[in-house]
């Protein structure tokens, strides 16, 4: 019922036309919008198995060429990968089809998401956001049942369906004034196609996703956010990938964004690695844009220097990483998503765990010999 719904409300998919979802079909998105929603939907839908950049970062789009794609659906994560391809490749295939570029999976930046509009020539780039136990979206533009501007790094206003609050962490109580961070939660009854409980545990259910909130009966998305003056959206990152630095709290998102803006970063994850003076440190791996100037030891000091003044100016020094290590590739899953635990995890010396979903085991090791060098 719910994927009936936001295939032509939430998508603006008709029957007839085709659908490209890029996902893992492992993931709730694979499975959700490559097979159920489209084909519910009455559209035709794509199954592909593979990177966006092999054999070049053309493929996606020779794909919207040939099948003559009306929505696609995609990863931010996936979109930066295809920044440090050739340009030309985005301008190399008819898209005429294609409607709209919808992204979610993670929060979207402006400067990434005003890259691939460009890129297509000014095509819809629509950002959504949702979780695995929602099913579907929480947070977009209806434009199957609304027109409504979409803005650069906002997901957009809450879905029919979701009752959305923004609360304190510390009180629970709820903000309501424009530019206020608090934790985004949903007011009960969730609508279909939400979880209904934990198999076989409903008292885990209950404790994990309706009691973080002091003193308030509400589902936690565990994310942080702000909501404008217009009610748009801004998701700032999950509560838990919050590093305290010697008392300060400090959002992963908002660190990766200011190394982002670096001229000569295409893409980085920072994560919270424990430390005994501070409790916790900042720790940024990056891809350059141009590594031609990298190659030795100084030079990658110099760039690191210049990242780490970048953080320093607009967040404070107190935000400032530990160190910024410089790699050709971050683990991701192979439909692009950001293995940010694993990471974590090596950067603390433990066992990353199940891997399975990893498309090159090669990334994380690179970041191990960094850490250990």
């Amino acid at each position: 019922m719910a994927l009936a719904a936001s295939i032509p409300n939430v998508f603006e998919g008709k029957p007839g036309g085709t659908f490209f979802c890029t996902s893992d079909i492992g993931w709730v998105v694979g499975h959700s919008y490559i097979i159920y929603g489209p084909l519910i939907g009455g559209m035709a839908t794509i199954l592909y198995e593979g990177l966006p950049i092999r054999p070049d970062g053309g493929i996606w789009w020779s794909l919207v060429e040939k099948y003559k794609v009306q929505v696609m659906f995609s990863a931010p994560t996936a979109i930066r990968v295809l920044k440090k391809q050739d340009p030309a490749l985005l301008t190399k295939y008819d898209l005429s089809s294609l409607q709209a570029l919808f992204l979610a999976g993670e929060p979207l930046d402006e400067p990434t998401a005003k890259w691939i509009s460009e890129g297509l020539n000014g095509k819809a780039i629509i950002d959504n956001y949702w979780q695995t136990e929602t099913g579907w979206p929480i947070l977009s533009i209806c434009n199957g049942v609304e027109k409504a501007p979409s803005k650069f790094g906002s997901p957009g206003k809450a879905i029919y369906g979701y009752n959305v609050k923004l609360v304190d962490d510390q009180t629970g109580e709820e903000l309501t004034g424009a530019n206020q961070k608090g934790v985004l939660t949903i007011e009960g009854p969730l609508p279909p196609g939400n979880l209904q409980t934990i198999w076989g545990d409903d008292e885990r259910f209950v404790k994990t996703y309706w009691k973080t909130v002091p003193n308030k009966l509400v589902y936690s998305t565990f994310d942080w956010a702000v909501r404008d003056e217009d009610g748009y959206f801004f998701i700032l990152g999950r509560t838990d990938d919050v590093i305290n630095v010697a008392g300060h709290r400090l959002g992963t998102r908002e660190i990766e964004e200011s190394i982002s803006s670096h001229p000569n970063v295409a893409e980085v994850a920072v994560v919270g690695v424990a430390d005994q003076l501070k409790g916790q440190v900042a720790m940024a791996f990056a891809i350059a844009k141009d590594t031609s100037g990298l190659t030795d030891a100084a030079a990658r000091l110099k760039l690191e220097g210049e990242v780490m003044k970048v953080v320093d100016s607009q967040l404070g020094a107190v935000a400032r990483p530990s160190r910024v290590f410089f790699v050709t590739a971050l683990p991701k899953t192979r439909s692009g998503k950001l293995l940010r635990r694993a990471i974590q995890a090596v950067a603390e010396g433990r066992d990353p765990g199940d891997l399975t979903t990893m498309d090159d085991p090669a990334a994380l090791q690179q970041i191990v010999d960094q850490i250990k060098g």
